[in-house]
């Protein structure tokens, strides 16, 4: 593709609010707070209307250089070495006029393809089986834990962090519950271990911990057994449009119905 008509298929999605792709052998450089040198290759560049600017090698899911949105887009063509520049602009907000704090310069030798698009997509990206969807799902039946557990307070707000689930047992003793999506690990441990003993010194007493996970590492349940806090197998499975915990049955009153 003529490097030339490469610049103006950009400089027109710049100026309508495109979705811009360039595919080609170039050079990128980047100046800034450190400085760097990608020499010449086969790359994908893509501007977002919003000025997100990324350069994408052939493997990997990163972009190799990129800019965040709100980037200076800009462009140049070289007519006596037949290069196209493209670059994506940052300044300080106290810097003066032309000071550039950052800056990623992509030379094209040779382009591929060039194209802009209307891309239209206002969707929210919904998550399901999130930390927070499990913890309303167990509000319905804290029996599914232990029997006899009765919610107290869900998200509960402590100094550092908040209590995903504060219940009582059948014996009225307080009990911290804690849920996690994903395996636990010692991190999961030491933040139980800091709610128990926030809450145990609010209320002045013995508080019991339970951390709900699919699985625990082994170097977690360690610490767990240390600590003498509790865990429960949280099974679930996960569809559209929710999650669902297996095992679960509405028998419980939620907070409002008490």
């Amino acid at each position: 593709m003529d490097l030339k008509q490469c610049k103006k298929t950009i400089d027109s999605g710049l100026n309508a609010g495109k979705f811009i792709i360039v595919i080609g052998k170039c050079v990128v450089k980047y100046e800034g707070r450190a400085a760097s040198k990608l020499s010449e290759g086969d790359r994908a560049l893509i501007i977002k209307k919003d000025g997100t600017f990324l350069v994408h090698q052939s493997k990997g899911m990163t972009a190799i250089n990129y800019q965040g949105p709100g980037a200076a887009i800009l462009t140049n063509f070289d007519s006596d070495n037949n290069k196209l520049s493209v670059s994506a602009v940052r300044k300080t907000k106290n810097s003066l006029p032309g000071n550039v704090r950052e800056q990623i310069v992509v030379t094209f030798n040779t382009v591929n393809f060039a194209d802009a698009f209307d891309l239209t997509d206002d969707k929210k990206l919904k998550v399901f089986g999130t930390e927070d969807e499990l913890s309303n799902l167990l509000m319905q039946d804290l029996h599914l834990i232990e029997p006899g557990l009765l919610p107290v307070q869900q998200e509960s707000p402590l100094a550092k962090g908040q209590i995903d689930i504060l219940a009582r047992d059948k014996n009225g003793a307080f009990v911290v519950i804690e849920v996690k999506r994903r395996q636990a690990e010692l991190a999961a441990v030491s933040q139980l271990k800091r709610y128990v003993e926030e809450v145990s010194k609010k209320k002045n007493t013995t508080v019991r911990g339970i951390l709900c996970a699919p699985s625990m590492s082994e170097n977690a349940k360690k610490m767990l057994d240390n600590y003498n806090l509790e865990f429960y197998k949280l099974n679930y499975e996960i569809s559209n449009p929710s999650a669902k915990i297996i095992g679960l049955e509405k028998k419980q009153k939620i907070l409002g119905e008490y």
